[in-house]
């Protein structure tokens, strides 16, 4: 049975017929033509299919598209206002957070959406104080803690090139943080 979903892709309204066992990566790829969001596992373990839905991150391959009618979608593609990058994808480009690139949309989705969990005071499993304000202020003392906390919130996203190093240093860039303090004695050896 068909029906009409209509979807709001990277700031473009869309109205779609689609069987109603669709999944919205189908939807958004096979009937819409947003090749940016990937099909990786197709089962909700990789992350490459993240997007912003509704302003929250979430994995369209376990999302059917009906259940999702009026929703507003942002992809990788719809971050940045025109030739300006977002200032996550800048930083990927800054630090190498990619490499084949191909779970790179959904990692940078991803990122954006948990930067502003963060900023919403949401907490992960390391959180140490459940009730407190998470901290990714960048202090030299808890950059371990930082790094954990960064690397707890991406696990849902993999990177079959590893290059987690230099997603999580992105994302630090992106938050506003410092360096971690081996890329800070590299930045500093490598002046003149």
């Amino acid at each position: 049975m068909d029906s009409t979903v209509t979807l709001t892709v990277d700031g473009t309204s869309h109205e779609v017929d689609v069987d109603t066992r669709t999944t919205l990566l189908d939807a958004l790829r096979e009937r819409l033509g947003v090749h940016t969001v990937k099909k990786g596992c197709d089962h909700g373990q990789c992350g490459s299919c993240t997007v912003l839905l509704d302003d929250r991150r979430h994995l369209t391959c376990l999302a059917l598209a009906v259940a999702h009618d009026g929703a507003t979608i942002t992809t990788a593609d719809g971050l940045g206002e025109g030739d300006d990058l977002h200032p996550v994808q800048q930083a990927f480009l800054n630090h190498d957070g990619y490499q084949c690139g191909y779970c790179t949309p959904g990692q940078v989705c991803s990122a954006v959406g948990m930067l502003e969990e963060v900023k919403q005071g949401h907490p992960s499993h390391v959180t140490d104080d459940l009730k407190a304000d998470v901290d990714l202020d960048g202090d030299p003392d808890d950059s371990g803690m930082v790094d954990d906390e960064i690397t707890e919130r991406m696990s849902g996203n993999l990177c079959r090139c590893g290059a987690y190093r230099g997603i999580v240093d992105a994302i630090r860039e992106a938050a506003g943080l410092e360096p971690r303090q081996d890329d800070a004695r590299v930045e500093q050896e490598a002046r003149p």
